[in-house]
């Protein structure tokens, strides 16, 4: 089997419905590795946006996936889907109150919201 082949071609959803990707990405990938590129990536445009690896969570098959695990240890579907394009939901996670200044620690003057998509 060529290399090419071993890859796993990933899309990320945003909660706004847009994508970022296609790439394709090892087996041996972290999921930290997989938000750090989704960190650079983020449309500048967008507002709310994640500061750090840490306000991401990446979602696929209904299972939150941890920083330390790679996509092998993910148990990702690729056999079911041979040459198939897998998309991944990104989770923002919203700003956190300070409570002793009852401002958000991003310095935003706005108050933290929240927002839901369901696909």
């Amino acid at each position: 089997m060529a290399a090419g082949q071993d890859l796993i071609e990933l899309k990320f959803r945003l909660s706004d419905g847009t994508d970022i990707g296609p790439h394709k990405y090892s087996p041996s990938t972290t999921v930290q590795s997989l938000k750090e590129k989704i960190l650079a990536q983020w449309p500048k445009e967008k507002e709310n946006g994640p500061r750090t690896i840490n306000d991401l969570k990446l979602i696929n098959a209904g299972k939150i996936l941890e920083n330390n695990r790679t996509l092998a240890d993910s148990r990702l579907p690729v056999g079911e889907l041979p040459g198939g394009l897998i998309t991944m939901h990104v989770v923002v996670r919203p700003p956190i109150a300070d409570k002793k200044n009852d401002k958000l620690l991003n310095d935003s003057p706005e108050k933290p919201r929240c927002s839901c998509s369901i696909l």
